[in-house]
């Protein structure tokens, strides 16, 4: 009986129309047509939208109705919608892996939209040999494991502790790890945030707080993660917490030991326009609010020397005998709010910065503005703690440029526009100039806040100074630059240019990537699974994306995706168990010769070799890449869904061998 099934298979297919997209080009009726005389279909259908309630309510019914046990669907992408018509199958009591899709939009009809006949021809030949391959596909049975209640979040800036909030008070327990000595990341050194103009800190330091007094969430600073192993709902993670050289639970922040402290270094946090104490706290509401020990610059730890702070501090809260430790958690799902790092505005050498003490970048503007910056809020600029009667700000310094990152960085426009109006709020007769490509200001309030802009006198130049030059003798700025908006070629002298830097990956989140096998977009990002449809996904199941790790956003996209992160986190932990791929590699042992070759290849460590002598793979571990088995030299591995014999029937249907 099993064999019977097996050879003559009853097979539905469902044409889509995809409204216009394929069926403004291909010969649907032509089509269905043809595939009805196909062996084994006993029906076939054209829908205008296969995806749709309608479209999927069809398919189940006439699986009932027609003892269907293979269903194809030629549409679009299989990433775009194969899961949620595998769903379909699943509820209708057919195993989801006797399905399969075939692209005839992306791989048709878009590419030959000059040329409808041979579209339509096109499309009978993937049909066909989807149909031939779904004739040998077999049901694979779900493979379930039992899930871990906690969920580890890698970063501690405003995505990190919106993602450990939102996760520790619906009561599941949060690892939150963050490389800095506080929590708080980039928005932490912000003055005002847009469109609102609100203190950034005011914002960001009670949920600072919160996350403190949250009893479900265990903070590690200072700390980062080293390794990974596992999978979705059972990760093993080693993390490093790295030594402060201060007790924390000693520690008052009463200050005392700062001020006996002989060493001066330059302030990362005011981007380095200030010191620092080789013992300090990074900023006055840092979370934990706990002093700690530069070991870089430290006389006691690089020469032996000093130890003036153990010494003023009351509390013996000095320990220059911590050590790193290596910490071991489990987990159930990971998010991954690691940020981002500005762009290095010297790699424009023609802009002059870190030549040019009047040419800052925004962040450094950011510290000059607030209060409890370098100069207190007074806006000065650097070379003579002068106020500046001009001030220009540059956009897409390293976003949208050949030479360095070809996308916007999405916040840049907004940033000077910012400043701009900043400046104009505290010195009215300030002359303050923005050169820029295009505004982008698409966001809640965004255009009135550029209208606002522009309206406090604030003078927008279309084009972009092709380098900055300096007056040596008063440290003034010389630009030229097109002003295409007038048709001329415009000259300023300023007192001081800020560039709009754009975002970039942070160099941290390599060592995540590889340990989690996480794929990387081509501007160096991590990846999402769909960019519609699962934008918080990572090709890993159970890793998820919140904030700048997946691509430059403002803050208000920051929050809500990490949220969105939480919640697909919540979802997993409160399951009992978890499905694990599915479509995983298998050894034939009498053919494997244990050439080693495949765990080469394999990038999840999924295959080892036994002691007897041939290939073993790990069936959780396996993510159904298929390198194993495409590099295997004597195809003793072969893969779930995509076994030779289903791969041969369908070349040779494609070929138009008969495969019956």
């Amino acid at each position: 009986m099993g064999i019977i099934k097996r050879r003559y298979p009853r097979i539905g297919v469902y044409v889509c129309h995809c409204g216009q997209n394929i069926g403004g080009v291909i010969n649907i009726s032509e089509v269905r047509k043809y595939v009805e005389s196909l062996p084994n279909v006993v029906v076939a259908r054209e829908k205008k939208y296969t995806c749709s309630d309608i479209g999927q309510s069809s398919i189940a019914r006439d699986i009932k109705d027609y003892k269907l046990d293979r269903v194809v669907v030629a549409s679009c992408s299989p990433r775009l919608h194969e899961v949620a018509f595998r769903e379909v199958l699943d509820s209708s009591g057919l195993n989801p892996y006797l399905f399969e899709m075939v692209n005839i939009r992306e791989q048709c009809s878009w590419v030959h939209y000059n040329d409808p006949e041979k579209a339509t021809e096109k499309a009978k030949d993937l049909i066909r040999a989807a149909v031939a391959r779904s004739s040998l596909l077999e049901p694979i049975e779900k493979l379930k494991k039992e899930v871990t209640k906690t969920v580890m979040v890698i970063g501690g800036g405003i995505a990190g502790i919106t993602s450990a909030l939102y996760l520790s008070r619906i009561g599941i327990k949060t690892y939150l790890i963050e490389k800095e000595y506080s929590i708080g990341g980039h928005m932490a050194q912000l003055d005002k945030t847009f469109p609102t103009l609100d203190c950034s800190l005011c914002t960001l330091s009670p949920r600072m707080v919160d996350v403190k007094k949250e009893p479900n969430i265990e903070l590690f600073t200072n700390s980062e993660v080293i390794d990974i192993e596992g999978y979705v709902g059972n990760f093993r993670v080693k993390i490093k917490r790295n030594p402060r050289y201060v007790d924390e639970d000693r520690c008052i922040a009463c200050g005392e030991c700062a001020k006996v402290c002989p060493v001066n270094v330059p302030d990362e946090f005011n981007q380095n326009m200030s010191y620092r104490k080789a013992i300090h706290i990074p900023f006055a509401q840092a979370i934990p609010n706990t002093y700690y020990i530069d070991g870089e610059h430290c006389l006691y730890l690089t020469k032996g020397a000093c130890q003036m702070c153990m010494k003023k501090c009351d509390n013996n809260a000095i320990n220059f005998e911590q050590k790193s430790k290596i910490d071991e958690i489990d987990v159930g799902a990971i998010i991954i709010a690691t940020g981002f790092q500005l762009y290095d505005a010297k790699n424009k050498i023609e802009y002059g910065y870190g030549k040019y003490k009047n040419v800052i970048t925004n962040l450094d503007f950011e510290r000059i503005l607030s209060a409890d910056g370098p100069t207190k809020g007074k806006l000065i600029r650097p070379s003579d703690n002068k106020k500046p009667e001009s001030v220009a700000f540059i956009q897409c310094v390293g976003s949208r440029d050949e030479s360095a990152n070809k996308y916007c960085s999405v916040y840049c426009c907004m940033t000077s526009l910012k400043h701009a109006l900043l400046i104009k709020e505290k010195s009215p007769e300030t002359k303050v100039y923005i050169y820029y490509i295009d505004i982008r200001a698409c966001g809640k309030d965004f255009e009135e806040f550029y209208r606002r802009v522009r309206e406090n006198g604030v003078r927008f130049i279309k084009g972009l100074p092709p380098r900055i030059d300096e007056d040596p003798n008063t440290n003034d700025l010389l630009l030229i630059s097109e002003d295409i908006d007038m048709g001329r070629v415009f000259k300023n002298r300023v007192d001081m240019i800020v560039l709009a830097t754009g975002m970039v990956p942070s160099p941290h989140v390599d060592t995540i990537m590889k340990k989690l096998h996480l794929a990387q977009s081509r501007d160096g990002f991590i990846m999402e699974a769909h960019p519609k449809l699962r934008p918080i996904d990572t090709n890993i199941a159970g890793v998820f994306l919140a904030g700048c790790a997946q691509f430059p956003k403002s803050i208000p996209e920051v929050v809500a995706q990490a949220g969105n992160a939480a919640i697909a986190s919540a979802d997993i932990i409160f399951r009992d168990e978890i499905p694990v791929e599915e479509t995983t590699a298998f050894v034939d042992i009498e053919r494997c010769t244990g050439c080693s070759i495949c765990v080469n290849v394999c990038p999840y460590d999924a295959i080892k070799i036994t002691d007897e002598g041939f290939a073993e793979i790990n069936e959780i571990l396996c993510k159904g890449c298929g390198s194993c088995s495409v590099a295997c030299p004597s195809s003793a591995i072969q893969q779930m869904h995509f076994l030779d014999s289903q791969i041969k029937a369908q070349v040779e249907a494609l070929l138009g061998v008969s495969y019956v």
